[in-house]
């Protein structure tokens, strides 16, 4: 059993890997937007952009650093198949989780626009923002030095494999297959 943990910018085409991993090669997904949505719900508030950053920094603060990618973990590691955790954005997430074993990250970027374009097609409920707030909450992203914030830069920079979206879905879906080759080749399946 492997588990996948995948990471990269706004719009890069997390959910796109996802979709194929799950599809294709027959993995569980296991999301933190997801896990997070069910708790903003619960306390009847508002589902956005930064109400899930402000209850994921939360969670971390009470916690730890690495607290929601390891509660998917141990949800992963009770199903019995290979998962993937969508996504890791925080360097606690990412040393907690390779200590574990079986542990491999994604990462995935692409150029901004292309990224701002596609979010705006996507237009989910935390997507309808303009380019500027896109690009501001992406700077807000990738470089915070607190351990319970999101830094994208340093959870791409510990990736395993990391994939360059800026083409087809078909030369997206040959990386992220080339990955999975030699991923699940690693200590035999």
């Amino acid at each position: 059993m492997k588990i996948i943990g995948i990471t990269g910018t706004l719009g890069a085409g997390k959910g796109t890997i996802v979709d194929y991993l799950t599809t294709h090669h027959g993995f569980k997904h296991f999301s933190v937007r997801g896990y997070l949505i069910n708790i903003i719900k619960a306390r009847g508030e508002e589902v956005n952009r930064d109400s899930l950053t402000y209850t994921a920094n939360a969670l971390r603060a009470q916690n730890s650093p690495s607290f929601i990618a390891e509660e998917l973990f141990k949800e992963a590691m009770q199903s019995g198949t290979n998962c993937i955790i969508e996504s890791i954005r925080t360097v606690g997430e990412v040393n907690a989780l390779k200590e574990k074993g079986n542990f491999y990250l994604f990462s995935v970027d692409s150029d901004r626009k292309i990224r701002y374009e596609r979010i705006v097609k996507r237009a989910s409920e935390t997507d309808r923002i303009s380019f500027e707030t896109f690009s501001d909450n992406e700077e807000r992203e990738m470089n915070s030095t607190d351990p319970n914030k999101q830094n994208l830069s340093a959870c791409m920079n510990l990736a395993d494999y990391h994939f360059t979206n800026n083409g087809t879905f078909e030369e997206l879906y040959r990386q992220v297959d080339q990955a999975i080759e030699q991923t699940l080749s690693v200590n035999g399946m």
